[in-house]
């Protein structure tokens, strides 16, 4: 049967937001009309289940093809289970086989092979050798003094050996339009370009078109290898999901972005799913499935990574970040009753870190979707919010989240992603005169270094003197690897499900904030002596008196942290980013917080030299001693004006703390977030549990391999963290009263 759709401005014009405006229907009730998993579903995850245990088994990696470069056809037809799947597609031909994608370094990849006892073949090495890569080009550029803070750890995890990510295809589209639609617009396009002046903006924009048109058609050839012709729009809700699964299966084929992030499928999914119910072609039970079945396979998506990277962002995460719910515009919800199949998943599969589900939460959301969304939050710890209300008014009501906080609007903005500063370890550098503490090098300019009792007002001068330093040669640091990764390992899918004329962002970020926060706190309120080693660099600090600490909404703390910040976007600025992109920033760190603080000294607040940071904007380990709403309160006076890459923080309280019984707890969940994000909150990872859980889950994994934790703004299975990773959470605040 012929589906047929409301009319709308998208029939003319490549608009998924108009279709979807147009033909989308809310729902506002609870969760009864919710299915379990069909026997093909439950014996497909079982099957899956296996091979994730015998990937567990070998150490984290089942298999790698290291005979062939990663691309769009590069591999046959692949399935887990041919004759039980519905949604078909992998990345190689075989279910978590990683592919080698060498184009963002070719040491990387051969790296990467050897951590897990593959090499390379010869074949790909001899190829690469008349190729230059993203991270050849970057360290062709690379000043002495980009390279000097890249080693030292004042800047850290910069994707220049690695795809960048965070680039949200608009997937969609290619169910909506069909790909001979999308090849014609982008034609279209390149004929317009082709009447322009031949800049170099221009001439680089007609070179990216002739790649984009070239990887559409490739994508067709990939879907035919499965007997499959996405050319003309999909008719129904199983084609509907195939085809966009299709054009993502595409783009991580092709990269090794760091976070390939999914989008906001839902609600368009939910629109051919109404309209086959309608027709008769389709029940609830069915309906779940093919949700259940598309799921599966993201949950199985993985990139070839190297020990390196995998110290930054730990438990082997793709990010493959969904966005749900959130408000329309004109004041309908965009919660569907797909929003709630989409985490029923978690129920009918069990609890998994991917994909990165994430509920756009607002204060007018229907209340039994919140409800359910507090509840699933409980039982799995697998979700993580943000704040509608305060990045709707920006992005409008089609926009999705990269990674982890990062707001984009589908298909019409794109981001540079940018890595982070190490801010605790600048404020070393600023009190040692530009040296680094560890080695006693020069990193930045010359300058003073303190002796004596500390002054706030002098170290706060100095400090600014080095982060106005930093940001300049951070934001050209950047430029440099976009610069290259643009020209070596440009996002040719990705790229073609985006207009033609595309906004971009340059996503800078900081890390150790409440490191920073705390030190400066104390030297301005307590009394704070450093002290020296033989070389006569500061080594260690005498702190007397106490001191207010950021995490227990408290000012006298809170305002540093939002001054800081605000200082720090605005020195981004100063700095021209590459294709005029704009400067955000972000309060992140994943889970580099761990290898953050084994590069950064002993810091004024006491913490000790090598000790891990909080994450993200989380206040330091253990010292937000106020209760849980005072800690929220303070992350919540962080600014998003002046961090629009995103303000992460994850908060873990006990079940207890939250009530007696699961009702309890859940509205008492709905309330806690609704009075976070009324103040203007940004975001929130979610963990329900006690710190005995996770001893457990550390000491015996084989017995809980599916226990899945918030880490920072990603979730993780928390066996799959390296031992400092699972000590370091363990380390955190676990809220005992609200």
């Amino acid at each position: 049967m012929q589906t047929v759709f409301n009319k709308g401005s998208y029939e003319t014009n490549i608009d998924v937001r108009d279709f979807i405006q147009k033909n989308y229907t809310p729902y506002t009730g609870g969760a009864e009309f919710l299915s379990g998993p069909t026997e093909r579903t439950a014996r497909l995850m079982d099957k899956i289940n296996g091979l994730l245990k015998a990937e567990s088994e070998k150490g984290g990696v089942l298999d790698v093809d290291t005979e062939r470069v990663s691309s769009l056809l590069t591999y046959p037809a692949g399935y887990v289970d041919r004759e039980n799947e519905i949604i078909v597609g992998l990345q190689t031909d075989a279910p978590l086989k990683r592919g080698v994608n060498p184009f963002g370094g070719i040491r990387m990849a051969r790296q990467a092979c050897e951590a897990y006892g593959f090499k390379l073949s010869d074949k790909v090495e001899e190829e690469f050798s008349y190729k230059t890569t993203h991270n050849d080009g970057v360290f062709h550029v690379y000043t002495d003094e980009m390279k000097a803070v890249r080693h030292a750890g004042l800047l850290t995890g910069l994707p220049d050996a690695y795809g960048r990510g965070r680039i949200i295809g608009d997937y969609r589209r290619v169910a909506l339009y069909g790909v001979d639609r999308l090849i014609a617009e982008k034609e279209k396009d390149r004929r317009a370009y082709g009447k322009k002046q031949m800049s170099e903006e221009n001439i680089r924009t007609l070179e990216e078109l002739f790649k984009q048109i070239d990887f559409l058609k490739k994508l067709k050839e990939m879907a035919l290898l499965y007997g499959i012709d996405i050319s003309a729009p999909a008719t129904n809700a199983r084609d509907a999901i195939q085809w966009t699964y299709f054009a993502y299966l595409a783009a991580i084929k092709e990269q090794n972005g760091a976070a390939m992030s999914l989008g906001r499928v839902s609600t368009f999914f939910d629109i051919y799913i109404e309209q086959d119910m309608r027709d008769g072609l389709l029940d609830e039970k069915g309906a779940q499935e093919l949700i259940d079945d598309f799921v599966m396979k993201l949950r199985i998506t993985r990139q070839l990574r190297t020990p390196e990277y995998n110290d930054l962002f730990g438990g082997d995460p793709t990010w493959t970040t969904e966005s749900l719910g959130g408000m329309g515009e004109d004041g309908r919800t965009l919660v569907t009753k797909t929003s709630f199949r989409m985490l029923n998943t978690l129920y009918n599969l069990g609890a998994a870190p991917e994909p990165n589900l994430t509920v756009l939460w607002s204060e007018k959301l229907p209340e039994p979707f919140k409800n359910f969304c507090a509840k699933v939050s409980i039982d799995t710890d697998s979700i993580q919010y943000e704040n509608d209300d305060v990045m709707r008014p920006i992005y409008g009501d089609d926009y999705g989240i990269a990674c982890c906080v990062s707001a984009m609007k589908i298909g019409k903005q794109m981001q540079f992603f940018g890595a982070r500063c190490n801010l605790a370890k600048l404020l070393l550098l600023s009190l040692n005169g530009g040296k680094d503490e560890k080695s006693g090098k020069q990193l930045g300019p010359e300058g003073e270094s303190f002796k004596g009792v500390l002054s706030y007002d002098k170290v706060r001068a100095a400090y600014s003197k080095y982060i106005g330093w930093l940001c300049n040669l951070y934001v050209n640091t950047l430029n440099v690897i976009h610069y290259m990764h643009d020209k070596y390992a440009y996002e040719k899918i990705q790229m073609a499900l985006h207009d033609t004329e595309v906004e971009r962002f340059l996503a800078c970020g900081v890390a150790g904030l409440s490191v920073a926060v705390d030190s400066l706190s104390a030297i301005k309120y307590a009394k704070v002596t450093p002290v020296y080693n033989e070389e006569g660099i500061i080594c260690d600090f005498r702190t007397e008196g106490d001191f207010p600490k950021y995490g227990n909404d408290d000012d006298r703390a809170d305002r540093i942290a939002v001054e800081l910040l605000e200082e720090f976007s605005a020195c981004l600025k100063e700095t021209p980013a590459y294709r005029n992109a704009k400067h955000t920033l972000s309060v992140l760190t994943i889970t580099s917080n761990v290898v953050y603080g084994k590069k950064t000294g002993a810091t004024p607040d006491g913490r000790a030299a090598g000790d891990p940071f909080a994450p993200g904007a989380n206040p330091m380990h253990n010292r937000d001693v106020s209760g849980a709403l005072a800690s929220l309160n303070s992350v919540a006076k962080l600014p998003y004006d002046c961090c629009r890459d995103g303000i992460s923080n994850t908060f873990s309280i006990v079940p207890s703390a939250l009530g007696q019984d699961r009702e309890d707890r859940a509205e008492n969940l709905c309330d806690l977030l609704d009075g976070y994000f009324g103040q203007g909150a940004h975001h929130l990872n979610v963990n329900v549990f006690d710190r005995e859980k996770l001893v457990l889950a550390m000491e015996h994994p084989e017995l809980y391999p599916n226990v899945t934790i918030r880490v920072s703004g990603y979730a993780v299975n928390f066996h799959k963290l390296s031992r400092a990773h699972q000590l370091e959470v363990l380390k955190r605040t676990y809220h005992g009263r609200i």
